[in-house]
């Protein structure tokens, strides 16, 4: 077990810093304070300065806290367990069930080389004859769905969720309203295919920081079904709100914005998670269907702007 460290030299937003060394990039820390424990995030190493995002937020942290260095990236437990549960941005229960018991797998893993992927020929029908007939779903695509805030995309979405046919359907949720939350898990329970469904479900009221652990958890959870055999489609919504925080994340930490005030590795960040879409060579695929929102219904804002062009402007 890692040493403590108590010399946090700043705290702003959901960021702190501390002087450490050894530390590794993504490594999860905790940090201990007089009413609570957090867990925390390694997203900068300067030297021997090291910023960590707080999932829980940095009410109540003070520079006299201890910092505790865990030596690993974040992880989340992959079992069959897994079907029929909700959890939240940090991988926790949110369904008031016990928490899942088994190896833990690692989150960010690089996205599969392509001389392992299958060519996509395998249709999935989604049961929506906009959809089948005029802009067919194909096994390990990765597609969008542009819309503008107050159109229904959420039920859209849940729709195909609930006809699609898939072996395993995996619901990533950033920055959802409750009732939409309620509105997905209803939905998939009433038209009896919560069993095969894992939902990571990061709300509105939650921390900001932790939307970003959302699309890596159902994708690596995903990618493990995939292997096994199975047919996982993979939904994500809004991929907008998960910008806005890596955005937030950026402004904290003072680096050169780029468009509109994003930070500058945006492209980046959206294709290390819609790459992940595959369709494994003697094994199962992941389907990738995300939901991205356009601000003022501008199709030229940064964010379905790169996510057009990384999945090669199709959309539905």
């Amino acid at each position: 077990m890692r040493k403590y460290y108590d010399e946090i030299t700043r705290i702003a937003g959901n960021v702190v810093t501390v002087i450490a060394a050894g530390i590794g990039y993504e490594e999860l820390a905790i940090v201990t304070s007089r009413t609570r424990t957090s867990l925390a995030q390694v997203i900068r190493i300067d030297a021997d300065r090291v910023s960590l995002q707080v999932f829980a937020g940095t009410q109540g942290v003070s520079t006299s806290d201890r910092v505790q260095f865990l030596g690993h990236p974040m992880q989340v437990p992959f079992s069959h367990e897994l079907l029929g549960r909700v959890f939240d941005g940090s991988g926790r229960p949110r369904d008031k069930r016990p928490e899942v018991q088994a190896d833990p797998i690692e989150l960010g893993s690089p996205p599969v080389n392509p001389v392992k992927r299958s060519m996509p020929d395998k249709m999935v029908h989604t049961g929506i004859p906009m959809i089948d007939v005029f802009n067919s779903l194909v096994e390990s695509q990765k597609l969008p769905i542009f819309s503008v805030a107050g159109e229904p995309y959420n039920e859209l979405l849940a729709r195909i969720g609930l006809q699609a046919q898939a072996d395993v359907i995996i619901l990533g949720g950033m920055g959802l309203r409750h009732d939409d939350y309620l509105k997905f898990r209803n939905t998939f329970e009433e038209g009896g295919v919560l069993g095969r469904t894992i939902m990571f479900i990061h709300t509105a009221a939650d921390p900001v920081v932790e939307s970003l652990l959302v699309p890596d958890m159902c994708l690596a959870v995903g990618e493990k079904f995939a292997l096994e055999g199975k047919s996982v489609l993979v939904l994500l919504t809004d991929m907008t709100a998960f910008s806005d925080a890596l955005k937030e994340i950026a402004i904290i930490m003072e680096r050169i914005p780029s468009n509109r005030g994003y930070p500058g590795d945006l492209y980046t960040q959206l294709a290390r998670r819609y790459e992940k879409a595959v369709d494994f060579d003697g094994a199962g695929s992941m389907t990738l269907l995300a939901c991205t929102t356009m601000p003022g219904d501008d199709v030229t804002h940064p964010v379905p702007d790169n996510t057009g062009y990384i999945t090669e402007g199709s959309s539905i």
